[in-house]
């Protein structure tokens, strides 16, 4: 029997990677970052369409694993910051190639559905 792909310590360690730094929440957090600090609303507002238990789930996610810094200060109301680290900084790159990409292949896609769905309807 041909062992799963998934039992190579290579491509396990790749798709634990992936699975954190591929979600799509995680892109827009980590491009929306990329400019600076931020407070949870203004990142909320700036992604748009992010419910309030997403965001909250994502951030401590990449908290979590080394990608985004959580600074409380001691005001009233309490303000938290969200600031990208080291780690999350170096996921910019690849980030902004994706983001990069897929606004200039996002009609291309669309054509191809477009026609993947003509397709099905004619069969």
């Amino acid at each position: 029997m041909k062992p799963s792909h998934l039992e190579h310590p290579e491509c396990r360690a790749i798709s634990d990677v992936l699975q954190r730094v591929g979600d799509k929440w995680t892109v827009l957090v980590v491009s929306q970052l990329g400019d600076g600090k931020m407070r949870f609303n203004e990142l909320r507002r700036s992604i748009g369409n992010i419910s309030q238990k997403m965001l909250t789930s994502t951030l401590r996610d990449l908290e979590q694993d080394g990608f985004v810094t959580r600074t409380v200060y001691p005001t009233i109301p309490p303000r938290v910051d969200y600031e990208l680290t080291e780690l999350g900084r170096d996921l910019l790159t690849p980030v902004h190639g994706l983001i990069f990409w897929a606004k200039a292949n996002r009609e291309r896609m669309e054509s191809a559905r477009e026609r993947y769905g003509a397709r099905l309807a004619a069969e």
